[in-house]
């Protein structure tokens, strides 16, 4: 989709920053709105209807975190939170109420662009059934996985990983959705084997797997299946 026929909706308190965010977005092409608070936020998203939220979590009527509930009651748009909360839990609880991605400020507007592009790239999420990213092919249908045409031999587990990452592509996924997904709700804490299930798909998918392009983490949150884009993503 074209920027000019994207509009984006930015909740945020701070008019300097939904100043700035709307001359910035605007010269891409994308058509912005703005929302001062959460009960503003919500009633926009119904009358401008956005193709994405960049969303504030210290809103002066209610907290981001309860915004992104009660858009996830009859909204899929992509929500990525941008605020100058760091810690780790703050990020899961937004990321585990349903938004797609997070920022903190202060943040480098190169930066946010290329994770607006991912997010709407993948907001209607991939319907095929064959996913295609770099050297790395997933036949849903067929249940295989091939890396340059030649096929990998994944478990029960690592496939279902997979998959879910990857039909989440471009959004980041908590250690608790992933765990919830392929083991069940009664596995919260198994977070330890995660990480051993994860190692394992990064040494028969990635050419460094020190170096992943295709599962990447997102530290004390969880990971994200095709990074921004850049060449060089980190581990």
């Amino acid at each position: 989709m074209p920027p000019e026929e994207v509009r984006i909706l930015v909740v945020d308190d701070e008019r300097e920053l939904r100043r700035m965010l709307k001359t910035a977005l605007s010269g891409y092409g994308y058509h912005v709105g703005e929302a001062p608070s959460g009960s503003e936020g919500l009633s926009q998203t119904q009358l401008f209807h956005p193709h994405m939220v960049i969303l504030d979590l210290g809103l002066p009527d209610m907290d981001g975190v309860e915004v992104i509930r009660r858009l996830r009651e009859w909204t899929k748009v992509p929500i990525i939170v941008l605020t100058v909360r760091e810690h780790e839990d703050d990020k899961i609880r937004a990321l585990d109420a349903g938004a797609d991605d997070y920022v903190t400020k202060p943040f480098g507007m190169g930066e946010l662009m290329a994770r607006i592009r991912v997010a709407l790239r993948y907001s209607d999420g991939p319907d095929e059934t064959v996913i295609v990213s770099g050297r790395l092919t997933m036949d849903l249908a067929a249940r295989r996985v091939a890396i340059d045409e030649k096929g990998i031999k994944l478990t029960l587990i690592e496939y279902e990983l997979l998959k879910y990452l990857a039909l989440q592509a471009g959004k980041v996924v908590t250690h608790r959705q992933l765990l919830k997904a392929v083991r069940g709700p009664g596995h919260p804490e198994d977070a330890h084997y995660l990480r051993v299930y994860i190692a394992q798909l990064r040494h028969k998918l990635e050419e460094d797997p020190n170096r992943p392009r295709y599962i990447i983490t997102e530290p004390g949150v969880g990971y994200r299946f095709g990074a921004l884009d850049n060449e060089s993503p980190g581990p």
